[in-house]
């Protein structure tokens, strides 16, 4: 009996044992949940702690559509150009690279830093790709930064089903990548399903909202449980970018705004740089190194951060390496020295060391990995962050421009020329989705828009130099530009600086001829024909036509170095009896040296000793050049337009 009591006794403590034990892990289980709401509203936290990521597009990766579903995301591409069916495959909240330098990763940046509203303007953008971005932005931004998010509807007004995929992704069907984000099942669909298959928290859509534009009461009803406050702001009719950013800047609150595109994703660490910057000098605008995101398989690539934003002839937006001089500033040495020994070393020999030798300098420079901030002279204009208060002074952006198409030089040159400075900085990355064509369409054309747009900042901005730009593209000088008092007011008011300046002092490497002898066409006396680039590239040929007397491709400079240039390339002739190729202007003379003498109409090509000839027989819209006989297909008429002395 005695034996029986103590295993009675021993049962019962054991039980009580268990009892104990089983509490105080459901205790502490409860509590590691809580711990888990309270850290999922963190920044930062999945770069915090790295897991493994499989899922289409993850980590940046291309997606590659099978064969057999090719048409239709062929149909599918014509609807925003780009892979709509490869963007709905991505998780909304997909994680990128981090391509920062290493410098920029440890960089520890102040606390009191301005807190910042985004603004994201989109007319029929995709579901998936607008989401994306706001999601990036969300989750990549620390929370005592991002004083909210302002999403600008320019009157989309695609009616489009929100479709579900016929099945789920990877990224659902993995229990791992559920677990790993320390989310409930529900929760985590809702960020990473497939393009439409994520319903609004808020309540299912219903018949009526599948069949109507989805980015009306579903987006309202999706954003409304963010993280972070996140508003729609609707335009009454299509205002295009330039007065939607308006509004959208007029309706935020943050001290400083950040514009981006829609169809963009930040990565981690993206905003801090930024307003650091903005911190140090109110007066400063900063970009982000735009990487790419490709329009074909939304695979993430790293940008150049040896570039930086210029423009061509025609006032269109290009990026170009980053002149020897920027680099000198940068690193605090002696470009002028540079600058006369690199004048000196003519050999082709020396140039191909010289070019060795400073890849190699930038190749150190990176490995520095410092970070360092990079003047540009102008900016690409869908991703920078300006001071409010700034943005008011210089007087936002020109309101009498239409849709879209210049207004990123019209505030790069009234930056520059009334005093403030304008920044790339390269510790900040944000992709975008760079597309080959628009899927917009503009009223009036897009021409006719853009024209106008470039008629504006040419007047109010660009001085004499303005007839540079009409003799390229005459078709300018005709637009309606309407009226520009308020801006040559503003101006007057900020004493703003002649855009000599801006060409000697910011944008010396500018591809405007500082000095010339002619503007204009090159005509042939035997064929009545003119030179012509043929919208040619780098490493083609020059071509010839019928002169048109409607400037672009048939405006050449004949410079007071004695190059033929159109645009920043030069007619270069590497042989006798050679065709004639259009290189990048070296301003080293040697191949792209040519002698006009006016009395004989003749253009030498000076290291060959032949003048420049017709086209041949065997490729008839290719000149090229032949010894010297004085005949009439070898006589040229520069056109010499009459300019006011601005050289």
């Amino acid at each position: 009996m005695r034996r029986f009591a103590y295993c009675k006794v021993i049962l019962a403590t054991s039980l009580v044992w268990v009892m104990l034990d089983m509490f105080i892990l459901l205790y502490f289980s409860e509590c590691n949940k809580c711990d888990d709401k309270k850290e999922r509203g963190l920044p930062g936290r999945d770069e915090v702690v790295p897991r493994p990521h499989d899922g289409p597009g993850e980590m940046g990766k291309p997606v590659v559509i099978p064969k057999e579903q090719q048409e239709k995301m062929k149909e599918m591409f014509k609807i925003n150009q780009f892979n709509l069916m490869a963007s709905e495959m991505i998780a909304l909240n997909r994680t990128l690279p981090d391509v920062r330098l290493e410098g920029c990763k440890t960089k520890v940046y102040p606390d009191d830093l301005p807190r910042t509203s985004v603004v994201i303007v989109f007319h029929n953008e995709a579901w998936t790709t607008l989401l994306r971005t706001v999601h990036s932005v969300v989750q990549r931004s620390p929370r005592n930064l991002l004083e909210e998010v302002v999403l600008v509807d320019d009157a989309s007004e695609r009616d489009e089903a929100l479709h579900c995929r016929s099945q789920l992704t990877r990224l659902m069907a993995s229990p791992s990548r559920v677990a790993s984000k320390g989310l409930p099942t529900k929760e985590f669909l809702r960020v990473t399903g497939p393009a439409r298959l994520a319903p609004p928290p808020a309540a299912a859509l219903t018949l009526g909202d599948r069949r109507g534009n989805f980015l009306k009461r579903p987006l309202e009803q999706y954003v409304r449980r963010m993280e972070v406050p996140v508003r729609v702001v609707r335009m009454e009719q299509r205002s295009g970018l330039i007065r939607a950013r308006l509004k959208g800047a007029a309706l935020s609150t943050g001290q400083v705004i950040t514009f981006l595109d829609a169809h963009c994703e930040c990565t981690v660490g993206w905003l801090e740089p930024l307003l650091a910057r903005i911190k140090h000098d109110r007066k400063t605008v900063v970009c982000p190194i735009i990487d790419v995101i490709s329009d074909d398989t939304f695979e993430y690539m790293a940008g150049s951060d040896m570039t930086y934003g210029g423009f061509n002839w025609k006032l269109n937006f290009r990026w170009y390496p980053v002149p020897q001089r920027e680099m000198d500033r940068r690193k605090g040495g002696p470009y002028a020295a540079r600058q006369i020994r690199r004048k000196e070393r003519e050999s082709e020999r020396e140039r191909e060391r010289e070019r060795g030798e400073r890849e190699r300098e930038r190749e150190s420079e990176r490995e520095r990995a410092e970070e360092r901030m990079r003047k540009t002279p102008t900016m690409a204009g869908g991703l920078f962050s300006i001071d409010r208060d700034y943005f008011q002074e210089i007087g936002t952006y020109d309101a009498g421009m239409d849709i879209w198409g210049g207004e990123n030089l019209e505030i790069s040159f009234r930056i520059w020329q009334c005093g403030g400075t304008l920044e790339i900085v390269t510790c900040s990355h944000v992709g975008h989705v760079f597309r080959k064509a628009t899927p917009y369409t503009f009223p009036g054309g897009t021409g006719q828009i853009i024209n106008k747009n470039n008629r504006r900042l040419a007047e109010v901005w660009m001085d004499e130099f303005k007839n540079f730009f009409y003799i390229i593209s005459p078709g300018v000088t005709k637009v309606d530009y309407g009226d520009i008092s308020s801006r040559t007011a503003l101006r007057q008011k900020l004493q703003c600086k002649p855009f000599s300046w801006y060409l000697e002092s910011i944008y010396p490497d500018s591809q405007i001829p500082r000095h010339y002898y002619s503007l204009g066409e090159i005509r042939n006396v035997e064929t009545n024909q003119c030179l012509d680039n043929m919208a040619r590239k780098e490493n083609e040929k020059v071509g010839i036509f019928n002169c048109h007397g409607m400037g672009g491709n048939q405006v050449f400079s004949y410079t007071a170095n004695q190059e033929i240039r159109t645009d920043d390339l030069c007619l270069d002739v590497s042989r006798l009896n050679g065709p004639v190729m259009m290189l990048k202007c070296h301003h080293l003379k040697g191949n792209q040296l040519w002698e006009y003498d006016p009395l004989k109409l003749s253009l030498v090509h000076v290291n060959s000793n032949q003048c420049l000839d017709k086209a041949s027989e065997d490729d008839s819209q290719v000149p090229s050049v032949r010894d010297c006989t004085g005949s009439r297909s070898q006589q040229w008429l520069l056109r010499n337009v009459t300019l006011p002395e601005i050289f």
